[in-house]
């Protein structure tokens, strides 16, 4: 099982960004996908999540910004990131599996917000 997380960069606030997260080795359309963040000195945070069936849920601090889609013939989920904030910058993980103990980790991508 691999999970390759993508689209992180340095942007501005109020930019926004896409991130990608293909998934290969597990039966993408069975599982639940999520992202989470971990910015310098702080425990990891919940962003977003999408359930098999489409069904999202996000943390308080994104929501309205940012939105999680998955597309099941790409086995790929994409978290649009709308209005960043500084407060955004962080090492964001995609993950595959049911919460709170998803099975697999990606390997995380950087997303910096200058203010």
């Amino acid at each position: 099982v691999q999970l390759q997380a993508s689209g992180g960069g340095l942007v501005q606030a109020g930019d926004s960004l896409r991130l990608s997260c293909a998934a290969s080795g597990l039966t993408f359309t069975y599982y639940t996908m999520s992202w989470f963040r971990q910015a310098p000195g702080k425990e990891r945070e919940f962003v977003a999540r999408i359930s098999w069936a489409g069904g999202t849920n996000y943390g308080d601090s994104v929501k309205g910004r940012f939105t999680l889609i998955r597309d099941n013939a790409k086995n790929t989920v994409y978290l649009q990131m709308n209005d960043l904030k500084p407060e955004d910058t962080a090492v964001y993980y995609c993950a595959a599996g049911a919460l709170p103990n998803p099975v697999k980790w990606g390997q995380g991508t950087l997303v910096t917000v200058s203010s």
